[in-house]
């Protein structure tokens, strides 16, 4: 083999062993992640936490993947400092994981309970499936944010995207409550969602602050404009969204939000082959 072949690998193997040193302070226990592989990374969470942590700390997060995948353990935090890789908080059913920094794709897969707070922007797929929970980004957001989201059995699930989204947003929709308020955007010259809003909606509704272009949303969808019941209802939602971002909730109200709902639980019945 090469020397640089040589040298290579012995890095690679070198970094693939290295496990995260655990600092504790009571109940709280921080990981420098710099350097390790997502998967001992993750596995050192998990471990913290079933021997009883409630705050786990991660500094130097530069793309490690799945923190927090699959923790169900409610009254856990795991504040994530720098970059979270793909799916973030995926089949999370309880726990809070917080962000300061930005997430790749697949924020919240398929999530079942619990809250992430994302300080920055996030990637595409936010939200894939998720049936419970809360989520929370304070930036611009990718493509098909919200596809796929449901209620289930008694969970509304709830994202609100603080900046800009590309096309595609809520496609799919089946359920719960997905947000997008193009405050906290690095575009100014982009429109607050793309193209293709609500395709295929057949479920829950999408608040959208100011207006939308007809060519942008899907066929699928009825406009409205939100009424006095809808903001009393997202009143508390963007409260909290709010108190997390250090934002004035009156100043997210002062502009109309328009609803998007489904005009038919079945858009595609007459394509489907039975």
């Amino acid at each position: 083999m090469p020397q640089s072949q040589t040298v290579a690998k012995g890095v690679i193997e070198g970094y693939l062993e290295r496990m995260p040193e655990a600092v504790r302070d009571g109940d709280t226990v921080t990981f420098d992640a710099a350097s390790i592989y997502y998967k001992h990374l993750n596995e050192a969470v998990r471990d913290e936490i079933a021997g009883g942590a409630k705050r786990i700390v991660l500094k130097n997060v530069n793309g490690q993947r799945y923190i927090g995948t699959g923790i169900r353990e409610r009254g856990v935090k795991i504040e994530v400092h720098g970059c979270a890789g793909n799916d973030l908080a995926m089949f999370m059913g309880g726990a809070e994981v917080e962000v300061f920094g930005n997430a790749q794709d697949g924020v919240s897969n398929t999530m079942d309970d619990g809250k992430v707070v994302v300080h920055g922007d996030a990637g595409d797929v936010l939200g894939y499936g998720m049936r419970g929970g809360t989520v929370f980004i304070e930036g611009d957001v990718g493509y098909r944010v919200g596809i796929h989201m449901k209620a289930f059995e008694g969970k509304v699930p709830v994202m609100v995207c603080g900046g800009k989204a590309r096309d595609f947003f809520g496609e799919y929709m089946a359920g719960g409550t997905l947000v997008l308020l193009g405050m906290n955007s690095q575009f100014d010259e982009q429109p607050v969602a793309g193209d293709f809003l609500g395709t295929g909606m057949h479920g829950g509704e999408i608040y959208v602050r100011g207006t939308v272009e007809e060519w942008q949303i899907g066929k699928e969808c009825g406009v409205f404009t939100a009424d006095e019941d809808d903001l009393a209802r997202l009143r508390p939602i963007l409260e909290d969204f709010c108190a997390a971002f250090d934002m004035d909730v009156e100043a997210v109200l002062a502009e109309p939000l328009t609803k998007l709902v489904p005009m038919s639980h079945r858009p595609y019945g007459k394509l489907y082959v039975y």
